[in-house]
């Protein structure tokens, strides 16, 4: 029996894992803090991923989020927050805790943030997220990343982090997965998009009653394992192909410079990443608090 105090890839602490029937579920399990992602959850739900991707019997991926939320984003500033910890490190990057200036969070991010995320959008096997709740700025990122996105009734899609100072989050997909009025929209005035808008333009694919939403996603995941693999590997290259010939890759690459100039103009400026606002101050204004 493994020991819970040491989590390793088959033993998680911040994430949770089953397969059932050739579904492989992947669920964040920080739901006290609205499965805010610190870097340790990452670090598991990365190895989670490969976990389903070298299991044959795996046909399908889903990503979800337990309690009531699919990911409130970043951790700001949970008791579990990790930032000066020293991190398992998935790409070829160096440990950011010796790193001065503002090549620290550049070099943290680039690992982390934006090369987890691609790394997990060319995952092979079929993908899908599954949300209710909140998905705000880095909970984007990881329904983003997957092929799918099944959605409860009562799911809501947010990325406030203009009010930071930052210009959208580091997998900054916001103008390939909506028209660019409306991405300007959702950075700029950094409010709600409620879930009907958000299938009406194209970035959810179902919305289903929230006491449904497990069951219609077990369904449609079933389905995609039912199709021959290896078509399903090439349809999803195919797809990213024509995402990147469009710009994406080239896109993200420069944005995430600007976001982090921002960092450091913060820094600067206010001798914060963010501008000073934490995880509750955050909190009241995404509600529309002041």
């Amino acid at each position: 029996m493994n020991d819970m105090s040491k989590p390793d890839a088959a033993n998680p602490r911040f994430i949770s894992y089953r397969v059932d029937d050739g579904v492989a579920w992947i669920m964040l399990n920080r739901p006290e803090v609205s499965n805010s992602q610190n870097y340790r959850l990452l670090n598991e739900l990365d190895e989670q991923f490969r976990r389903a991707v070298d299991d044959d019997a795996v046909k399908c991926i889903v990503l979800g989020g337990e309690g009531k939320h699919f990911s409130a984003g970043h951790d700001l500033g949970s008791p579990e927050k990790d930032k000066h910890m020293e991190r398992d490190r998935k790409l070829l990057w160096p440990s950011h805790l010796d790193r001065p200036g503002a090549e620290l969070q550049y070099v943290l991010e680039q690992d982390a943030y934006l090369g987890l995320c691609r790394r997990w959008q060319e995952i092979p096997k079929p993908t899908i997220a599954m949300v209710q709740g909140a998905c705000i700025a880095g909970g984007l990122m990881l329904a983003w990343v997957c092929d799918l996105i099944i959605a409860a009734d009562n799911a809501f899609f947010q990325d406030p982090v203009v009010r930071m100072g930052v210009p959208g989050v580091e997998y900054f997909a916001h103008a390939f997965e909506l028209p660019p009025r409306v991405a300007r929209e959702l950075l700029l005035l950094g409010e709600r998009m409620p879930v009907e808008r958000a299938y009406q333009l194209g970035m959810v694919n179902r919305i289903v009653p929230k006491d449904e939403l497990r069951q219609e996603v077990e369904r449609i995941a079933k389905d995609l394992g039912s199709r021959p693999a290896f078509g399903v590997t090439l349809t999803k290259q195919a797809i990213n192909l024509v995402e990147n010939l469009r710009g994406k890759h080239s896109a993200m690459d420069s944005q995430f410079h600007m976001h982090h100039l921002a960092h450091a103009h913060n820094q600067l400026v206010s001798g914060h990443l963010v501008s000073g606002l934490d995880a509750k101050a955050m909190a009241k204004a995404n509600k529309g608090e002041g």
